[in-house]
């Protein structure tokens, strides 16, 4: 059954992605968790703390595998796809916790707002290292600048939330792939 902040994240990731988060009450997180309300405010503050653990631990998450991908030995190309087929297959993964937070993070405090922008733009700037080693080390083109191809390609996994189905004929990792293929073969000399 999970732990009582296991559970009202659950609980609040669930109703988040069904309602959206504005049309959620905390009433409605600690019935389906099973919780009182006493219970939720001794681990979260705020609806607002909530919406910004589900999308932190998930970003947490990608963090810590892209820093072992990334310092890993293998040649930059392969660690950049690596990269980039983990992003994309822990986002589907975790796909109500990426889609409660990119519909609703500007409903965040100001506060909690920005510090999410922070480690979303750490992770960011970790990943486009790859992208300038590679640069660097003449692997791939530098005529299109790496921030531009990190944007572009986070774009794109940002939008899959709009599109994807589980059920659909492709699994997360074949998607991860097409798209770390589509990345690396966008940084190569055509």
């Amino acid at each position: 059954m999970g732990t009582v902040p296991e559970r009202l994240i659950g609980a609040a990731t669930r109703l988040f992605a069904d309602k959206g988060f504005d049309r959620v009450a905390v009433q409605e997180i600690v019935d389906l968790a099973g919780v009182t309300k006493g219970a939720m405010y001794h681990y979260f503050g705020s609806k607002d703390d909530l919406l910004h653990e589900i999308y932190g631990s998930l970003l947490r998450v990608q963090t810590e595998r892209l820093e072992l991908i990334a310092a890993g030995d293998g040649a930059v190309a392969d660690r950049l796809h690596a990269a980039a087929v983990d992003v994309v297959v822990t986002s589907v993964e975790n796909f109500d916790q990426a889609k409660v937070y990119f519909r609703s993070a500007d409903q965040l405090a100001e506060s909690q707002r920005l510090a999410m922008r922070l480690e979303r733009r750490k992770y960011h700037e970790r990943f486009r290292s790859l992208v300038e080693e590679g640069q660097d080390a003449g692997v791939f083109r530098d005529t299109v600048p790496a921030d531009l191809t990190v944007h572009y390609f986070f774009g794109a996994v940002h939008h899959l939330g709009s599109w994807y189905r589980e059920s659909g004929t492709l699994s997360a990792e074949e998607v991860g792939r097409h798209y770390a293929d589509l990345l690396l073969g966008s940084l190569r000399d055509q």
